[in-house]
């Protein structure tokens, strides 16, 4: 009966797929919402069908990127994976991930699953299947709604891991929340992390910055933002562990290359101090599951930038659209920008729907003040008027206000910047790109008229 089940439910969301793209949709969650009806067991029936190993990505910031990163370097070594790539990292989206790549009667067919689940939700799947390698990229303050402090989402991360004391943890050893899972659970572990003084933008965000042990204020011999960085507690033995995988040599320009354990030089596209770390915990899973890759520049050249994240779009001057949720996220995005020597246009969007958090009172702890020297400035979405009131106390009195930040952003293609940016919040993101794309499309059919 239940393999009659998931069959069914296999076919219904197949069929729910298909109908979503018809429609325009992403079609991530909702199939498997609906297959989970039908049939409540399909992922404790096909999970154990991975032939290898199930990799689950969690943690606040770079879940997505180093998610999808991995993937790559999966499918790159000549495997097959099951891969929720657009982010849908709650249970129903994971559901369809795992039924989207069956067989209409419940086979599956891969040698991976590489899985990116919500900080909530993992001790919830994990009653579904079983990790075997669990990577946390960081915990920052996100949606403190619905998170809460980064304490609880910490203590609902052990919940999940517990359920898992045989799955490989592969821990960010810069940031003190990460690290001490080395202290707090049995499990084996990896450790990446950067291995000197980068000379980033400080901030003065001081979260995560006490002893989770012994509650003493945490010293570091050097940091590069947030609470990440080469810490150590004066009050007892806790500190950062050493990395097995780690970075020297950082480049940022004109995109970002290191040294992989002093021997190895790997490059990529990526634009930003922060993918430095989701590069090396993508890398660290890959040697840890053993995939053979010889030379991780080759395949990060062929890497293609996920929706949102630095993307770029041409309409007569560079429009780069970056999804940001949080003061950690904003605040790397900022330090990206001023790498930039360009001069630069800014919009930021702030939706307060469920899925951004409906508290916005984060902006004050993001440092907007850091692009007062940009040309042109706007505030977009739902909160756009806090988001101006935001720029006037960063001493921004000229600013340009709209709902639609992409409106927004072809207004300020017309200053004299170089390049205009788009930094929005999660329910922004879709909805900006598909306008992108389609005044792109514009923009060329122009060029080839010779209009411009």
């Amino acid at each position: 009966m239940k393999q009659l089940r998931l069959a069914l439910a296999v076919i219904v969301c197949k069929l729910l797929i298909v109908a979503g793209k018809l429609m325009g949709t992403k079609s991530s969650s909702a199939p498997g919402r609906i297959a989970l009806k039908i049939c409540p067991q399909a992922l404790e029936l096909l999970a154990p069908k991975v032939k290898e190993k199930i990799i689950c990505v969690l943690g606040t910031n770079g879940k997505t990127t180093t998610n999808n990163m991995i993937n790559t370097f999966v499918t790159e070594s000549g495997h097959t994976a099951v891969c929720n790539t657009v982010g849908a990292n709650m249970l129903d989206g994971i559901a369809t991930a795992f039924i989207s790549t069956a067989g209409l009667f419940g086979s599956l067919k891969a040698d991976y699953a590489v899985l990116e689940i919500d900080e909530a939700s993992a001790k919830i799947v994990f009653d579904y299947l079983t990790p075997d390698v669990i990577v946390i990229t960081n915990l920052f303050r996100d949606q403190m709604d619905r998170y809460g402090e980064i304490t609880e989402t910490l203590e609902q991360l052990k919940i999940a891991v517990k359920k898992a004391p045989n799955a490989t943890l592969v821990l960010n050893g810069d940031d003190p929340m990460c690290a001490s899972f080395t202290k707090s659970v049995e499990n084996p572990h990896v450790i990446f992390g950067v291995s000197e003084e980068t000379n980033q933008p400080k901030t003065e965000t001081k979260e995560g910055r006490t002893c989770l042990f012994c509650g003493s204020e945490l010293s570091y011999n050097f940091y590069h933002y947030n609470q990440l960085g080469d810490f150590f507690c004066e009050g007892c033995d806790f500190k950062r562990p050493e990395p097995d995988f780690s970075a020297s040599n950082v480049e940022l320009s004109p995109t970002l290359s290191f040294l992989l354990n002093g021997k190895q030089e790997v490059k990529t596209p990526l634009l930003g101090f922060y993918n430095l770390y989701n590069a090396l915990a993508s890398i660290a899973v890959a040697e840890t599951v053993n995939l053979k890759i010889h030379n991780y520049t080759e395949i990060f050249a062929d890497y293609e930038t996920q929706t949102a994240r630095m993307e770029e779009f041409f309409l007569e001057k560079p429009v780069i659209l970056n999804l940001a949720k949080n003061p950690a996220g904003f605040n790397q995005a900022i330090a990206t920008l001023k790498n930039d020597p360009r001069k630069k246009a800014v919009v930021v969007g702030i939706n307060d729907m469920p899925s951004d958090g409906i508290d916005i009172s984060w902006l004050y702890d993001v440092d907007f003040e850091l692009l007062s020297d940009c040309v042109a400035h706007g505030a977009a979405g739902k909160r756009c008027h806090d988001m101006a009131v935001r720029w006037f106390y960063a001493d921004v009195e000229d600013v340009k206000v709209n709902e639609n930040p992409v409106t927004l952003g072809l207004e300020l293609l017309e200053t004299d910047c170089e390049v205009v940016y788009l930094l929005v919040n999660y329910t922004l993101i879709f909805d900006a790109k598909k306008e992108l794309l389609k005044a792109e499309k514009a923009f060329g059919k122009t060029i080839q008229k010779g209009e411009v």
